[in-house]
Parts: C-alpha cells; sequence; structure tokens
C-alpha cells in the first residue's frame, strides 16, 4: 500500500504561488446554459510546426507532456522555441544538465533573449520559490522524471514521485494561466516512463520521434484537449538546431535520374496535412524455405494482407518470393491510403518494369481486389498537381467527392486493382 509521509510540516509543494495573480479564482457550480461557449486564447510561437501539432499556438494555462528517445532532440527544441519568444518572461527548469551546459547550447542555437532565465533544481519546493519572484509567462521543465517534492518518501523518477510534482505544476498552470512544458523521459519498449496517469493528468502529449540516422525529426501529437490528434510537424536537426520543414513532400521524395522499378509515390494525408511519400519495393526468388516478409514505415500485418490480395485476386506468386517495404526518409505511415502505393511498388518490383515517374497514386485495398475511397481526395489531388505530377490514380468511388475538371492533373478513376495492373503494365 502506498502512503504519502509529510516531511515539510504540513507545507505543501504548492504554497508558493497562492497570492501569484491578484485575481482570486472561486469554485462555483453553474448551469452548462449560462457557460458561455468562447474559443480558447492562445499565444503563437515563432515555430510554425509547433503551433500546428498544438491546434493553433500556446494555451495559457495548459500542461502539455513532449515525450521522446534520449539524444532525438527534445531539450534543443524547447529551449529553441522558448529563446525564440522573447516578447514574454520565460523559465527553463533544467534537473539534468548544469548551467553552462544549457549556455553551450544556447550559443550553438545563435539567439538572443534577455527575457530567459535558466534554474537548475531538482526540489520542487524551491522551484516554486523561485517561480514566485520570477513571475514567468511560461514553464518549461527539462525533465518531470528528475523532480523531487520534500513530503514524498521516495527517489525522484518513482511514480509516486512524478504524480506528485506533475500534480503541483499542474495546480500551477491552472490557477495561474501560466502554460508549463514536462519533457519526459520514455522506456525501452517506447511508452513514457512513469505512471499512466501521467498523460492523464497533462491537457496535450507530444511524441517527439526519428531515426538518429535520419536527419528528420517528427513531432506527433497523441493527446490534445484543445484540437486535433492527428497533427504532425516535421523538423530538420541542423548544427544551428531545429528547422521547420515547411514542404516535406519535396524531401520524402527522392529526386532520382534513372527509372528503377519498385518505386512508387502515395498521396497521404497526415492530420489537415498531405504529403507525397515515395513507397519501396523489392521482390526476390526466395532461397531459403520460408520466404521473408519485412517491412520498414509500414504496418507489417498490412503488407502480409495486401500481398494475400495480389496472390487470391490477381495470380500473382508472392508464396515463394522475398518481399521487403520502406517508406523513404524514415517516416512512419499509417494512413490506409497507401495501399495502392504499395502494391504498385510490389507489382513494379515483381515484373522488374518501373513506373512512370509523373504518376502517384491514393486509394485504399480491401480484400476483394476492390479500390476503396480515401478522405479529402482534393487535397491529395492539388498536393499532387502542386509538384509537378501529370496523373493520379485512385479510386472510382472517390469521384461523387470533387470536380475533375477544377484540377489541370489527369485524374484516372479505377475499381479493382486487375484493372489496375491491366493499365499500368
Amino acid at each position: 500500500m502506498e502512503e504519502v509521509i509529510d516531511k515539510t510540516g504540513g507545507k505543501n509543494t504548492g504554497d508558493g504561488w497562492k497570492n501569484y495573480n491578484d485575481t482570486k479564482r472561486t469554485a462555483a457550480a453553474v448551469a452548462l446554459s449560462d457557460v458561455i461557449s468562447k474559443e480558447e486564447k492562445r499565444f503563437t510561437s515563432k515555430d510554425v510546426e509547433l503551433n500546428r501539432v498544438l491546434g493553433g499556438g500556446i494555451v495559457p494555462g495548459s500542461i502539455v507532456l513532449v515525450a521522446g528517445e534520449p539524444g532525438i532532440g527534445k531539450s534543443t527544441l524547447l529551449l529553441q522555441d522558448a529563446l525564440e519568444m522573447n516578447e514574454i518572461v520565460t523559465l527553463y527548469i533544467s534537473g539534468e544538465e548544469s548551467e553552462q551546459q544549457i549556455k553551450m547550447r544556447a550559443d550553438r542555437l545563435k539567439i538572443n533573449n534577455d527575457n530567459f532565465y535558466l534554474l537548475t533544481e531538482t526540489s520542487v519546493n524551491t522551484i516554486f520559490q523561485e517561480i514566485k519572484k520570477l513571475k514567468p509567462q511560461f514553464v518549461i521543465i527539462d525533465s518531470i522524471q528528475t523532480l523531487q517534492a520534500e513530503f514524498v518518501e521516495s527517489s525522484p523518477g518513482s511514480i509516486t514521485q512524478i504524480r506528485e510534482c506533475t500534480a503541483a505544476f499542474q495546480r500551477f498552470a491552472k490557477e495561474t494561466g501560466t502554460p508549463v512544458f514536462l519533457i519526459g523521459h520514455i522506456t525501452k519498449d517506447g511508452t513514457i516512463a512513469g505512471p499512466k496517469l501521467l498523460e492523464h493528468m497533462v491537457d496535450t502529449v507530444l511524441q517527439f520521434e526519428g531515426d538518429r540516422h535520419y536527419a528528420y525529426r517528427i513531432l506527433r501529437t497523441l493527446k490534445n484537449r484543445f484540437g486535433s490528434t492527428s497533427e504532425l510537424g516535421i523538423y530538420e536537426m541542423t548544427g544551428d538546431g531545429m528547422r521547420a520543414v515547411l514542404n516535406p513532400s519535396e524531401i520524402l521524395i527522392n529526386q532520382k535520374e534513372d527509372q528503377l522499378s519498385g518505386s512508387a509515390i502515395a498521396a497521404s494525408m497526415e492530420g489537415l496535412r498531405p504529403l507525397l511519400i515515395e513507397v519501396q519495393a523489392l521482390v526476390t526468388q526466395s532461397v531459403y524455405g520460408t520466404p521473408q516478409r519485412t517491412s520498414t514505415g509500414i504496418d507489417s500485418r498490412r503488407l502480409q494482407l495486401l500481398l494475400a490480395v495480389l496472390e487470391k485476386r490477381g495470380g500473382f506468386q508472392f508464396g515463394v518470393k522475398d518481399v521487403f517495404v520502406n517508406i523513404a526518409g524514415g517516416l512512419k505511415v499509417e494512413d490506409p491510403s497507401i495501399d495502392l502505393a504499395t502494391i504498385c511498388a510490389l507489382l513494379s518490383s515483381y515484373e522488374d518494369v518501373p513506373l512512370p515517374q509523373h504518376i502517384c497514386f491514393a486509394g485504399e485495398v480491401g480484400l476483394n481486389g476492390e479500390i476503396r475511397s480515401v478522405n479529402r481526395i482534393e487535397q491529395r489531388i492539388a498536393e499532387a498537381e502542386k509538384l509537378g505530377f501529370e496523373k493520379i490514380v485512385v479510386s472510382k468511388f472517390n469521384k461523387k467527392g470533387f470536380d475533375k475538371n477544377q484540377f489541370r492533373i489527369q485524374v484516372i478513376a479505377l475499381g479493382r486493382v486487375d484493372e489496375l495492373y491491366q493499365y499500368l503494365f
């Protein structure tokens, strides 16, 4: 059984900010009909990608958890964003690094800000005393797993400590209207370290992910009380910090001189943002008894399903072939509309015939070999047209959703996978 032992003589961690604002909020029950609905007030950061994933900017009084692999760039991203907001007083609390280490990183970012303050401390009581003196308008904690509340008898990073420290900052954020960003660690299986309750307590959970061997990083929304959870921001890691990638489609499509088989372009959507991505496939004769099925960036079960459809509905002998599928650029894609491009890449490699260069695909494939319609088809077509594609293959069931005459790009509507094979090969 868990027991909290108070070592501070009844002083809670929240004592430091009771007189923070002049106005005091009193709790009283109100009728729902009396509540005036209005847009959340937000202040925008200089980082357009962060504004996008938060749903339009930072909400005062919100508490945001940013988690990711060690060394992925969480601290760099938030330090950079805080330094760029020079019109508000920011407090950066670090329990992991010294002031000199943070100063070295700030020098590398080459951003000056006289309203930016540092505090290297792990005691929650001391932090709140400093917060009361400074009265910051934005607080960053790096990281929540290093903080310690004196009245809890356990070491930093334990479940009780993480819960109590987060609860103290949650009360502070809500009562003072100050946005708080918590940087969080993840465990070796990729989940956020600490109790699951941590994700429930905060307003927004952002996952910062990417492959160390690629320069690109993705900021993904897992939970957002103030906006969509399907948004993502893309950054490029440079020597001067994180650079927001405003047109990711250009970097996700490899510009090739030679026509090579096994490559197809998919018009996918991530949240409200259309992305053109390259799907690469390699189909080879299996040397060993059991054929290999390897996928990177695409769900392996989805790949098995598409191979079964091609075998059953198209008569292709994938059962004796090794199959490798990769999404170029280190991206992980869950949008089912890449099914069509995946099938085209597989067939292109199977036949060893390159696909035409200026064609892309947007469609889901069903178990009966039918090409199913996908959402936001107009935005996908517009993005393909913007990047210079001449043709896009979509489902014939999408035809009701748009007027093809409004686009210069040729829209080819097909209903089945066998029709697609005849059209391309």
